[in-house]
């Protein structure tokens, strides 16, 4: 019997991960608790983390000595196994401005400073979509941005329009 592609990749399937492979996946996991050790405290509840978890990283910020935070980084690894990553991962992205769906809704709120500043309807389909929005201040960026455009000055209205829509639009 000679062995065919689909009983090669059952035989991969049912045989355990190699030795390198987990070896690999450890060192994934104490990388990212290496992020998580960077990042400020606050931050850390907003991730759901487990109590040893959040134990061992503020363990981790009140050690100095080298070889001692070597050996914390390799215990949060462990306790890093018996956490789902994923939502973790995904948080980083974002807060880092790496996602897809973050990234997307940046150009969406670039798309709409463009439009205000090309269009006078704009603005009435902005407040229809979003209500909330001070269409007062919003008209005076606008009116404050096409004059800076107009007199080549710096374009602070420019930048203050997508702050303030950053505000307005939610983010997915």
């Amino acid at each position: 019997m000679t062995n065919t592609p689909d009983t090669d990749t059952e035989l991969q399937q049912a045989l355990p991960p190699s030795k390198t492979k987990v070896k690999k996946q450890m060192h994934d996991l104490q990388d990212l608790g290496k992020q998580l050790t960077e990042l400020p405290k606050d931050k850390w509840r907003a991730l759901d983390l487990p109590e040893t978890l959040l134990e061992a990283l503020t363990e981790y910020k009140r050690i100095s000595k080298f070889g001692a935070q070597k050996r914390q980084l390799q215990y949060i690894g462990k306790l890093m196994r018996e956490v789902e990553t994923a939502p973790i991962l995904a948080k980083l992205d974002a807060w880092n401005g790496t996602s897809r769906e973050h990234t997307a809704w940046l150009h969406q709120v670039e798309q709409w400073r463009d439009r205000l500043l090309e269009d006078n309807a704009a603005l009435t389909a902005l407040l229809a979509q979003y209500p909330q929005a001070d269409a007062q201040r919003l008209r005076a960026l606008i009116r404050n941005a096409l004059k800076e455009q107009e007199l080549a000055k710096p374009p602070k209205s420019y930048r203050e329009i997508f702050q303030l829509l950053r505000e307005i639009i939610p983010q997915p």
